[in-house]
């Protein structure tokens, strides 16, 4: 593993909170897009009446007990006022992804119904775009919301050696949590100045090629230099574009996410070498990158294996390759339930 790297980012959690980057939008709606799309409606349906069912949620600072992580002892129902903490301009994240869901299906069924038509036509030409390393934007990449971003957590990134431009490299991100928002705070923007400590490399965080078939939100992400994580992606990377290339791949994949909880790292590396034989092909550097209280970021209802709920959210991922992690975190006006993160530290460290 040559030229040694530490990467410190003092919180963070793949996939931004859970409406960032990393965390474009609840993976059941993208279940119901991906199984359904010839069914608008129903889609629909099930996006509004799961949106409302969130927006119920924080209006509540105390929920069923059932809904906890913790263990079962009695279950009671009460409402009081919620603790509102200090707001940041990240409290606004959450809603993009579902608003462009909901704007891609309200258009078509308004007068102007033509927009997501001819949409719906680049969709198509465009299909491929993710896999031939995307389409980056310096611009969205150096947006002043990702220092409040990399500040809500917060997330530092801090160089402890110099990696040499002239290569090509693969970073194995560790651990993979409920979503990536410390791989994507770091590597995504330029919220902790990666391009300032690692001059002349061009970082790619690869994804689920299912979040590239969301429309616009595909537009969004592209722009933060995330591609598919597909085998013909990450080798367009690493053999036609020029030398600096970094690939982060988020090594544990979906079924790691359902063993991120706080407290706990367990880690699935010995049946993925896959990235390793990528980077033997090809000649490019790996670089090991684990982050300490990555899993600290979300609490998830208790599936141990071999449970009923484990078995069926294993079942779940083989059939759609997503995994769907029961969990919750804090809301946005209060801090005892919702879809937000946790304000914890999380320390990135590569070598």
């Amino acid at each position: 593993f040559p030229c040694p790297i530490h990467l410190c980012s003092p919180s963070f959690h793949s996939v931004p909170p859970l409406f960032s980057l990393s965390s474009p939008i609840p993976l059941c709606y993208l279940y119901l897009f991906t199984l359904f799309p010839s069914f608008p409606l129903l889609f629909f349906l099930s996006h509004t009446s799961l949106f409302l069912l969130f927006l119920l949620s924080l209006l509540f600072s105390s929920i069923p007990c059932f809904l906890s992580s913790r263990s079962i002892t009695t279950i009671s129902y009460h409402i009081s006022l919620p603790a509102v903490p200090p707001l940041t301009t990240w409290s606004a994240v959450p809603i993009w992804a579902q608003c462009c869901l909901l704007l891609y299906i309200l258009l078509f069924c308004s007068q102007y119904w033509l927009l997501p038509l001819l949409y719906s036509v680049w969709l198509y030409i465009d299909w491929d775009t993710p896999s031939r390393g995307g389409r980056r934007s310096e611009w969205v990449r150096g947006w002043t919301v990702w220092k409040y971003f990399a500040n809500y957590f917060p997330i530092r990134l801090v160089r402890t050696a110099p990696l040499d431009p002239r290569h090509n490299y693969i970073f194995g991100f560790h651990p993979h949590g409920v979503l990536v928002v410390g791989a994507f705070g770091n590597f995504c923007t330029e919220g902790t100045g990666f391009s300032c400590l690692f001059p002349g490399l061009t970082p790619h965080l690869l994804m689920l090629s299912a979040w590239f078939r969301v429309p616009f939100f595909r537009e969004y992400i592209m722009s933060g230099c995330l591609v598919s994580s597909d085998k013909k992606s990450a080798s367009h990377l690493l053999s036609t574009k020029s030398a600096g290339q970094a690939l982060v791949i988020a090594v544990g994949g979906p079924p790691e996410a359902l063993d991120a909880k706080p407290g706990q790292l367990t880690l699935q590396i010995m049946k993925r070498t896959g990235f390793i034989k990528l980077a033997l092909t090809h000649g490019a550097h790996l670089v090991p990158v684990l982050s300490f209280g990555e899993n600290n970021l979300y609490y998830q209802v208790d599936n141990p294996p071999g449970s009923l709920l484990r078995t069926t959210q294993e079942k779940l991922q083989k059939m759609m390759g997503l995994a769907l992690p029961l969990f919750h975190g804090r809301g946005v006006f209060q801090y005892s339930f919702g879809l937000l993160p946790h304000r914890r530290p999380v320390y990135t460290v590569g070598k």
